[in-house]
Protein backbone atom coordinates (compact mmCIF):
# COMPACT_ATOMS: atom_id res chain seq x y z
CA UNK A 1 0.00 0.00 0.00
CA UNK A 2 1.16 2.98 -1.09
CA UNK A 3 0.60 6.20 1.48
CA UNK A 4 0.18 9.36 -0.09
CA UNK A 5 1.28 11.84 2.36
CA UNK A 6 3.39 12.72 4.59
CA UNK A 7 4.68 13.77 8.64
CA UNK A 8 2.92 12.24 11.56
CA UNK A 9 0.11 10.42 9.50
CA UNK A 10 2.14 8.32 7.60
CA UNK A 11 4.04 7.21 10.20
CA UNK A 12 0.60 6.55 12.04
CA UNK A 13 -0.33 4.44 8.27
CA UNK A 14 2.89 2.49 8.12
CA UNK A 15 2.57 1.45 11.83
CA UNK A 16 -1.60 0.09 11.15
CA UNK A 17 0.06 -1.62 7.73
CA UNK A 18 3.22 -3.24 9.64
CA UNK A 19 0.81 -5.00 12.15
CA UNK A 20 -1.42 -6.22 9.49
CA UNK A 21 1.36 -7.58 7.22
CA UNK A 22 1.15 -5.04 4.62
CA UNK A 23 4.17 -3.44 3.09
CA UNK A 24 4.19 -0.21 2.83
CA UNK A 25 5.69 2.22 0.03
CA UNK A 26 6.28 6.13 0.98
CA UNK A 27 6.55 8.72 -1.11
CA UNK A 28 8.26 12.09 -0.30
CA UNK A 29 9.65 15.35 -1.72
CA UNK A 30 12.93 16.67 -2.01
CA UNK A 31 12.13 18.55 1.56
CA UNK A 32 11.66 15.16 3.12
CA UNK A 33 14.36 12.72 2.03
CA UNK A 34 15.03 12.66 6.11
CA UNK A 35 11.65 12.21 7.42
CA UNK A 36 10.68 9.20 9.66
CA UNK A 37 7.91 8.18 6.93
CA UNK A 38 10.76 7.70 4.49
CA UNK A 39 12.77 5.70 7.15
CA UNK A 40 10.02 3.76 8.28
CA UNK A 41 8.63 2.48 5.47
CA UNK A 42 9.76 -0.91 3.21
CA UNK A 43 9.74 1.22 0.29
CA UNK A 44 10.50 5.01 -0.63
CA UNK A 45 9.66 6.87 -3.85
CA UNK A 46 10.40 10.59 -4.23
CA UNK A 47 7.94 12.17 -6.30
CA UNK A 48 9.06 16.14 -6.54
CA UNK A 49 10.60 19.27 -5.14
CA UNK A 50 9.77 20.77 -2.15
CA UNK A 51 6.31 22.39 -3.23
CA UNK A 52 2.72 20.39 -2.28
CA UNK A 53 1.74 20.97 -5.65
CA UNK A 54 4.66 19.90 -7.08
CA UNK A 55 4.93 16.55 -4.84
CA UNK A 56 2.36 15.54 -2.60
CA UNK A 57 -1.17 16.93 -4.81
CA UNK A 58 0.93 15.81 -7.77
CA UNK A 59 -1.64 13.08 -8.90
CA UNK A 60 0.10 11.79 -11.79
CA UNK A 61 3.47 11.37 -9.96
CA UNK A 62 1.76 9.44 -7.08
CA UNK A 63 -0.16 7.37 -8.99
CA UNK A 64 3.25 6.49 -11.14
CA UNK A 65 4.82 5.56 -8.04
CA UNK A 66 1.85 3.38 -6.99
CA UNK A 67 2.16 1.35 -10.39
CA UNK A 68 6.02 1.13 -10.25
CA UNK A 69 6.08 -0.34 -6.48
CA UNK A 70 3.63 -2.39 -7.77
CA UNK A 71 1.03 -0.86 -4.43
CA UNK A 72 -2.36 -2.24 -4.98
CA UNK A 73 -3.76 0.41 -2.25
CA UNK A 74 -3.04 4.21 -1.31
CA UNK A 75 -3.96 5.65 1.61
CA UNK A 76 -4.70 9.36 0.96
CA UNK A 77 -4.60 10.39 4.97
CA UNK A 78 -5.82 13.51 5.96
CA UNK A 79 -5.24 16.93 3.75
CA UNK A 80 -3.53 17.13 0.66
CA UNK A 81 -5.76 14.65 -2.04
CA UNK A 82 -7.58 13.18 0.72
CA UNK A 83 -10.83 14.63 -0.48
CA UNK A 84 -9.83 15.00 -3.79
CA UNK A 85 -12.38 13.17 -5.81
CA UNK A 86 -10.69 13.11 -8.96
CA UNK A 87 -7.85 11.44 -7.26
CA UNK A 88 -9.66 8.76 -6.37
CA UNK A 89 -11.22 8.69 -9.23
CA UNK A 90 -8.17 8.29 -10.95
CA UNK A 91 -7.02 5.50 -8.34
CA UNK A 92 -10.33 3.59 -9.68
CA UNK A 93 -9.31 4.45 -13.81
CA UNK A 94 -5.71 2.46 -12.82
CA UNK A 95 -7.55 -0.54 -11.07
CA UNK A 96 -5.82 0.69 -7.80
CA UNK A 97 -7.88 0.53 -4.22
CA UNK A 98 -8.58 4.34 -2.91
CA UNK A 99 -8.39 4.19 0.84
CA UNK A 100 -11.66 6.03 1.69
CA UNK A 101 -14.95 6.42 0.68
CA UNK A 102 -16.59 6.46 -3.29
CA UNK A 103 -15.61 9.56 -5.26
CA UNK A 104 -19.49 10.45 -5.46
CA UNK A 105 -19.76 10.76 -1.38
CA UNK A 106 -16.01 12.82 -1.36
CA UNK A 107 -17.99 14.99 -4.52
CA UNK A 108 -21.41 15.37 -2.60
CA UNK A 109 -19.55 16.53 0.75
CA UNK A 110 -16.59 18.73 -1.14
CA UNK A 111 -19.40 21.32 -2.05
CA UNK A 112 -21.04 22.71 1.17
CA UNK A 113 -24.40 24.23 -0.46
CA UNK A 114 -24.94 19.93 -1.75
CA UNK A 115 -24.06 18.73 1.69
CA UNK A 116 -26.32 20.96 3.11
CA UNK A 117 -29.21 20.44 1.06
CA UNK A 118 -28.68 16.48 1.26
CA UNK A 119 -28.46 16.35 5.20
CA UNK A 120 -31.68 18.96 5.43
CA UNK A 121 -33.64 16.61 2.76
CA UNK A 122 -31.95 13.24 4.49
CA UNK A 123 -33.58 14.61 8.41
CA UNK A 124 -30.67 16.06 9.81
CA UNK A 125 -30.78 19.76 11.24
CA UNK A 126 -28.72 22.40 9.66
CA UNK A 127 -28.06 25.94 10.09
CA UNK A 128 -30.47 28.51 9.15
CA UNK A 129 -28.97 29.91 5.59
CA UNK A 130 -29.07 30.53 1.88
CA UNK A 131 -30.20 27.25 -0.02
CA UNK A 132 -28.22 28.16 -3.16
CA UNK A 133 -24.73 30.03 -4.01
CA UNK A 134 -25.23 33.73 -3.57
CA UNK A 135 -25.47 35.04 -7.09
CA UNK A 136 -25.27 39.15 -6.64
CA UNK A 137 -24.66 41.54 -3.59
CA UNK A 138 -28.37 42.29 -3.50
CA UNK A 139 -29.18 39.11 -2.91
CA UNK A 140 -27.26 38.17 -0.18
CA UNK A 141 -27.77 41.49 1.63
CA UNK A 142 -31.63 40.33 0.99
CA UNK A 143 -30.90 36.85 2.56
CA UNK A 144 -28.41 38.69 5.35
CA UNK A 145 -31.25 40.88 6.24
CA UNK A 146 -33.77 38.17 6.43
CA UNK A 147 -31.68 35.50 8.68
CA UNK A 148 -30.66 38.67 10.79
CA UNK A 149 -27.49 39.71 11.46
CA UNK A 150 -24.63 38.19 12.68
CA UNK A 151 -24.53 36.19 9.28
CA UNK A 152 -21.01 34.52 8.03
CA UNK A 153 -20.46 33.82 4.41
CA UNK A 154 -19.03 30.85 3.76
CA UNK A 155 -16.89 29.29 0.64
CA UNK A 156 -19.17 26.73 -1.06
CA UNK A 157 -16.13 24.57 -2.38
CA UNK A 158 -14.05 25.21 0.80
CA UNK A 159 -13.13 24.85 4.28
CA UNK A 160 -10.58 25.13 6.89
CA UNK A 161 -11.61 29.45 7.68
CA UNK A 162 -11.04 30.07 3.93
CA UNK A 163 -13.49 32.30 2.60
CA UNK A 164 -15.04 32.75 5.25
CA UNK A 165 -15.95 36.06 6.40
CA UNK A 166 -18.54 37.10 9.22
CA UNK A 167 -20.75 40.07 9.38
CA UNK A 168 -21.77 41.80 12.42
CA UNK A 169 -23.94 44.64 10.68
CA UNK A 170 -25.19 45.68 6.89
CA UNK A 171 -22.32 48.24 6.50
CA UNK A 172 -19.28 45.26 6.62
CA UNK A 173 -21.66 43.33 4.27
CA UNK A 174 -20.06 44.32 0.79
CA UNK A 175 -16.83 44.56 1.26
CA UNK A 176 -16.59 40.75 3.19
CA UNK A 177 -18.74 39.68 0.83
CA UNK A 178 -16.31 40.40 -1.82
CA UNK A 179 -13.41 39.49 0.15
CA UNK A 180 -14.80 35.97 0.77
CA UNK A 181 -15.63 35.41 -2.96
CA UNK A 182 -12.10 36.54 -4.06
CA UNK A 183 -10.75 34.07 -1.61
CA UNK A 184 -12.30 31.47 -2.11
CA UNK A 185 -11.33 31.52 -5.93
CA UNK A 186 -8.02 32.14 -5.27
CA UNK A 187 -7.59 28.84 -3.04
CA UNK A 188 -10.37 26.79 -4.47
CA UNK A 189 -10.82 28.22 -8.17
CA UNK A 190 -14.34 28.48 -7.16
CA UNK A 191 -15.58 32.19 -6.11
CA UNK A 192 -19.13 30.95 -5.16
CA UNK A 193 -20.48 31.06 -1.42
CA UNK A 194 -23.05 30.67 0.52
CA UNK A 195 -24.44 32.57 3.78
CA UNK A 196 -25.36 30.79 7.21
CA UNK A 197 -26.44 32.27 10.60
CA UNK A 198 -23.86 32.87 12.61
CA UNK A 199 -23.90 31.90 16.07
CA UNK A 200 -22.22 32.84 19.14
CA UNK A 201 -19.99 31.08 21.17
CA UNK A 202 -20.91 27.78 19.95
CA UNK A 203 -19.50 24.51 20.75
CA UNK A 204 -17.83 22.27 18.01
CA UNK A 205 -19.02 19.01 17.93
CA UNK A 206 -18.50 16.11 15.79
CA UNK A 207 -19.22 12.24 15.14
CA UNK A 208 -16.92 9.44 14.40
CA UNK A 209 -18.61 7.30 11.44
CA UNK A 210 -17.23 4.17 10.35
CA UNK A 211 -19.35 1.94 7.54
CA UNK A 212 -18.60 -0.96 4.88
CA UNK A 213 -19.48 -1.75 1.55
CA UNK A 214 -22.13 -3.70 2.73
CA UNK A 215 -24.66 -0.83 4.05
CA UNK A 216 -23.46 -1.62 7.89
CA UNK A 217 -22.34 1.83 9.75
CA UNK A 218 -21.76 3.02 13.69
CA UNK A 219 -20.67 5.81 14.81
CA UNK A 220 -18.08 5.80 17.87
CA UNK A 221 -19.00 8.74 19.84
CA UNK A 222 -18.59 12.40 19.50
CA UNK A 223 -15.14 14.60 19.86
CA UNK A 224 -15.24 18.26 21.27
CA UNK A 225 -13.30 20.29 19.23
CA UNK A 226 -14.11 23.72 20.47
CA UNK A 227 -10.82 25.06 21.03
CA UNK A 228 -9.19 26.61 17.77
CA UNK A 229 -7.60 29.37 16.58
CA UNK A 230 -8.51 30.10 12.51
CA UNK A 231 -11.04 27.46 12.43
CA UNK A 232 -8.15 25.07 12.89
CA UNK A 233 -8.82 22.85 16.01
CA UNK A 234 -5.67 22.45 18.67
CA UNK A 235 -7.39 20.34 21.27
CA UNK A 236 -9.75 17.93 21.06
CA UNK A 237 -11.47 15.52 23.79
CA UNK A 238 -13.35 12.14 23.38
CA UNK A 239 -16.52 12.57 24.76
CA UNK A 240 -17.98 15.91 24.86
CA UNK A 241 -18.65 17.48 28.56
CA UNK A 242 -21.46 19.13 27.11
CA UNK A 243 -23.56 16.06 25.83
CA UNK A 244 -25.78 13.66 27.63
CA UNK A 245 -26.37 9.65 26.69
CA UNK A 246 -29.54 10.77 25.06
CA UNK A 247 -28.27 13.30 23.13
CA UNK A 248 -25.32 11.51 22.35
CA UNK A 249 -27.10 8.67 20.89
CA UNK A 250 -29.72 10.87 19.46
CA UNK A 251 -26.56 12.78 17.58
CA UNK A 252 -25.21 9.06 16.61
CA UNK A 253 -28.19 8.42 14.93
CA UNK A 254 -28.73 11.39 13.24
CA UNK A 255 -25.03 11.39 11.49
CA UNK A 256 -25.52 8.03 10.30
CA UNK A 257 -28.80 8.63 8.63
CA UNK A 258 -26.75 11.32 6.67
CA UNK A 259 -24.03 9.65 5.62
CA UNK A 260 -25.99 6.88 4.87
CA UNK A 261 -27.89 9.01 2.57
CA UNK A 262 -25.02 9.78 0.34
CA UNK A 263 -24.24 5.58 0.33
CA UNK A 264 -21.08 6.22 2.61
CA UNK A 265 -18.61 4.20 3.57
CA UNK A 266 -15.11 4.25 5.33
CA UNK A 267 -14.27 6.11 8.22
CA UNK A 268 -15.88 10.01 8.18
CA UNK A 269 -16.84 12.56 9.98
CA UNK A 270 -19.93 14.51 10.88
CA UNK A 271 -19.70 18.18 12.20
CA UNK A 272 -21.95 20.28 14.08
CA UNK A 273 -22.57 23.06 15.80
CA UNK A 274 -24.25 23.24 19.56
CA UNK A 275 -25.58 26.94 20.63
CA UNK A 276 -26.16 28.18 23.16
CA UNK A 277 -29.38 26.54 24.11
CA UNK A 278 -28.26 23.04 22.91
CA UNK A 279 -29.78 23.77 19.45
CA UNK A 280 -27.57 21.07 17.37
CA UNK A 281 -26.79 21.79 13.37
CA UNK A 282 -24.79 20.13 10.90
CA UNK A 283 -22.02 21.92 9.52
CA UNK A 284 -20.16 20.11 6.75
CA UNK A 285 -18.78 16.56 6.78
CA UNK A 286 -15.20 15.26 6.50
CA UNK A 287 -14.53 12.53 4.41
CA UNK A 288 -11.20 11.25 5.48
CA UNK A 289 -9.50 10.14 8.87
CA UNK A 290 -9.37 13.54 10.82
CA UNK A 291 -6.34 14.47 12.85
CA UNK A 292 -8.36 13.91 15.94
CA UNK A 293 -9.02 10.68 15.60
CA UNK A 294 -6.73 9.01 18.57
CA UNK A 295 -9.16 10.07 20.87
CA UNK A 296 -12.17 8.32 19.68
CA UNK A 297 -9.68 5.07 19.69
CA UNK A 298 -8.38 5.61 22.99
CA UNK A 299 -11.70 5.48 24.67
CA UNK A 300 -13.77 2.54 22.34
CA UNK A 301 -10.54 0.59 21.79
CA UNK A 302 -10.89 0.48 17.64
CA UNK A 303 -8.48 1.22 15.20
CA UNK A 304 -9.88 2.92 13.09
CA UNK A 305 -6.61 3.17 10.69
CA UNK A 306 -6.98 -0.45 10.09
CA UNK A 307 -10.53 -0.67 9.64
CA UNK A 308 -10.51 1.70 7.38
CA UNK A 309 -8.09 -1.03 5.31
CA UNK A 310 -10.20 -3.75 6.06
CA UNK A 311 -13.32 -1.91 4.87
CA UNK A 312 -11.77 -1.14 1.40
CA UNK A 313 -10.79 -4.90 1.08
CA UNK A 314 -14.20 -5.59 1.17
CA UNK A 315 -14.58 -6.72 4.66
CA UNK A 316 -17.70 -6.48 7.06
CA UNK A 317 -17.98 -4.02 9.80
CA UNK A 318 -16.69 -5.89 12.77
CA UNK A 319 -18.93 -4.07 14.83
CA UNK A 320 -22.64 -3.56 15.57
CA UNK A 321 -24.08 -0.68 17.15
CA UNK A 322 -24.24 -2.27 20.27
CA UNK A 323 -20.64 -3.59 20.13
CA UNK A 324 -19.03 0.14 20.29
CA UNK A 325 -18.32 0.69 24.25
CA UNK A 326 -17.04 4.62 25.57
CA UNK A 327 -14.20 3.59 28.66
CA UNK A 328 -12.77 6.29 30.20
CA UNK A 329 -12.39 10.50 28.50
CA UNK A 330 -9.28 11.07 26.36
CA UNK A 331 -7.50 14.56 25.26
CA UNK A 332 -5.79 15.32 22.37
CA UNK A 333 -3.32 18.54 22.18
CA UNK A 334 -1.87 19.43 18.65
CA UNK A 335 1.38 20.21 18.98
CA UNK A 336 2.41 22.47 16.44
CA UNK A 337 5.79 24.56 15.33
CA UNK A 338 4.57 27.93 16.12
CA UNK A 339 4.82 31.11 17.98
CA UNK A 340 1.37 31.90 19.63
CA UNK A 341 2.85 35.15 20.91
CA UNK A 342 3.14 36.20 17.03
CA UNK A 343 -0.07 35.27 16.01
CA UNK A 344 1.02 31.79 15.24
CA UNK A 345 3.70 32.59 12.81
CA UNK A 346 5.29 28.92 11.59
CA UNK A 347 8.87 28.11 13.01
CA UNK A 348 11.09 26.18 10.92
CA UNK A 349 14.84 24.81 11.77
CA UNK A 350 16.60 22.05 13.30
CA UNK A 351 15.69 20.38 16.25
CA UNK A 352 18.01 19.73 18.27
CA UNK A 353 16.67 17.85 21.30
CA UNK A 354 13.28 16.00 22.03
CA UNK A 355 12.33 14.29 24.77
CA UNK A 356 8.74 12.41 24.40
CA UNK A 357 6.16 12.56 27.14
CA UNK A 358 5.64 8.86 28.55
CA UNK A 359 4.12 6.21 31.20
CA UNK A 360 0.30 5.32 31.29
CA UNK A 361 -2.06 6.30 29.27
CA UNK A 362 0.21 8.57 27.04
CA UNK A 363 0.92 8.18 22.95
CA UNK A 364 2.41 10.43 21.01
CA UNK A 365 1.96 10.57 17.24
CA UNK A 366 4.70 12.26 15.46
CA UNK A 367 7.47 12.29 13.09
CA UNK A 368 10.05 14.39 14.63
CA UNK A 369 13.23 13.11 16.18
CA UNK A 370 16.67 14.84 17.89
CA UNK A 371 18.50 16.34 14.10
CA UNK A 372 15.05 16.42 12.30
CA UNK A 373 14.78 19.60 10.51
CA UNK A 374 11.39 21.53 10.14
CA UNK A 375 10.79 22.24 6.49
CA UNK A 376 8.81 25.39 5.69
CA UNK A 377 6.55 24.03 3.13
CA UNK A 378 3.93 22.08 4.80
CA UNK A 379 1.83 22.22 7.65
CA UNK A 380 3.03 23.22 11.32
CA UNK A 381 1.92 20.13 13.02
CA UNK A 382 4.59 18.51 14.40
CA UNK A 383 3.06 16.19 16.88
CA UNK A 384 -0.18 15.09 18.69
CA UNK A 385 0.22 14.22 22.52
CA UNK A 386 -3.02 11.98 23.16
CA UNK A 387 -3.90 11.02 26.68
CA UNK A 388 -6.12 8.51 28.47
CA UNK A 389 -7.83 8.23 32.12
CA UNK A 390 -10.71 7.07 33.90
CA UNK A 391 -12.57 10.62 33.65
CA UNK A 392 -11.81 14.31 32.29
CA UNK A 393 -10.53 15.56 35.31
CA UNK A 394 -8.49 12.86 35.56
CA UNK A 395 -7.20 12.91 31.64
CA UNK A 396 -6.32 16.86 32.37
CA UNK A 397 -4.50 16.32 35.32
CA UNK A 398 -2.31 13.80 33.04
CA UNK A 399 -2.30 16.01 29.99
CA UNK A 400 -0.62 18.82 31.97
CA UNK A 401 2.10 16.54 33.76
CA UNK A 402 2.69 14.87 29.56
CA UNK A 403 3.00 18.58 28.61
CA UNK A 404 5.16 19.32 31.14
CA UNK A 405 7.70 16.74 30.26
CA UNK A 406 7.36 17.08 26.81
CA UNK A 407 10.50 18.54 25.56
CA UNK A 408 11.61 19.81 21.95
CA UNK A 409 14.64 22.42 21.37
CA UNK A 410 15.86 23.72 18.64
CA UNK A 411 16.95 27.53 17.72
CA UNK A 412 14.00 29.74 16.41
CA UNK A 413 11.60 26.83 17.04
CA UNK A 414 8.62 27.78 19.30
CA UNK A 415 5.90 25.50 19.80
CA UNK A 416 2.34 25.42 21.15
CA UNK A 417 3.37 23.66 24.49
CA UNK A 418 3.12 26.49 26.47
CA UNK A 419 -0.38 27.40 25.24
CA UNK A 420 -1.74 24.07 25.93
CA UNK A 421 -0.19 24.73 29.55
CA UNK A 422 -1.97 27.93 29.73
CA UNK A 423 -5.32 26.57 28.32
CA UNK A 424 -5.81 23.47 30.48
CA UNK A 425 -4.97 25.43 33.39
CA UNK A 426 -8.05 27.95 32.56
CA UNK A 427 -10.42 26.85 35.05
CA UNK A 428 -13.50 27.23 32.63
CA UNK A 429 -11.73 24.57 30.79
CA UNK A 430 -11.73 22.45 33.67
CA UNK A 431 -15.40 22.77 33.94
CA UNK A 432 -15.50 22.34 30.28
CA UNK A 433 -17.13 25.80 29.70
CA UNK A 434 -15.50 26.51 26.35
CA UNK A 435 -16.72 27.63 22.65
CA UNK A 436 -15.10 28.33 19.41
CA UNK A 437 -13.74 31.68 20.65
CA UNK A 438 -12.17 30.20 24.07
CA UNK A 439 -8.06 30.99 22.36
CA UNK A 440 -9.53 34.72 21.31
CA UNK A 441 -10.99 35.18 25.10
CA UNK A 442 -7.05 33.90 26.13
CA UNK A 443 -4.90 35.43 24.21
CA UNK A 444 -6.76 38.63 23.04
CA UNK A 445 -5.22 38.18 19.55
CA UNK A 446 -7.13 39.43 16.24
CA UNK A 447 -7.91 37.14 13.79
CA UNK A 448 -7.82 33.81 15.91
Amino acid sequence: MLIANRGEIAVRIIYALKELGIESVAVYSEADENSLHVMLANYAIRIGPPASKSSYLNMKNIISAAEISGADAIHPGYGFLAENPEFAEMCRDHNITFIGPPPEAIRAMGDKIEAKRIMKKAGVPVVPGSDDPISSLEEGLNIAKEIGFPIIIKAAAGGGGRGMRLVRDESEFTNAFLSASNEALNAFGDARVYIEKYLEKPRHIEIQLLGDMHGNMVYLGERECSIQRRHQKIIEEALSPALSEEKRRWLGEVAVKGAKAIGYYSAGTMEFLMDKDGNIYFIEMNTRIQVEHPVSEMITGIDIVKEMILIAMGEKLRYKQEDIKFNGHSIEARITAEDPERNFTPTAGKIDFVHKPGGPGIRVDSHIYSGYSIPPYYDSLIAKLIVWDKDRISAISRLKRALEEFVIRGEGIKTTIPLHLKIIEDERFKKGDIHTGFIESILKLDNI
